[in-house]
């Protein structure tokens, strides 16, 4: 299952969805509690603290986190993730 996450409001995550044709379900944090459980919320003074830093999660059918991403590289990003689930179910 993949999921994704942001602070935007659910009317904001729909609108985005619908216009990138994001096919998979967005979660909204906007109260960032979950943000900063999973530490991707920005200090008060740095630039763009309303946002998340792209961070994403490989999370086990057992609910541990195998694999974290700091993603700089979007393009390269969902073939890095396949391998990773590909080597770690060998």
């Amino acid at each position: 299952m993949i999921l994704g996450a942001s602070f935007d409001t659910p009317e904001e995550n729909l609108a985005f969805a619908k216009d990138q044709k994001f096919p998979y379900r967005l979660l909204s944090d906007v109260d960032h509690k979950v943000g900063a459980q999973y530490e991707v919320t920005r200090d008060p003074e740095e630039k763009f603290n309303e946002f998340a830093r792209r961070y994403a999660y490989l999370i086990g059918p057992d609910g541990v986190i195998r694999m974290a991403y700091d993603v700089t590289d979007v393009a390269a990003h969902a073939d890095a993730v396949l391998a990773d689930i590909e080597r770690l179910s060998e």
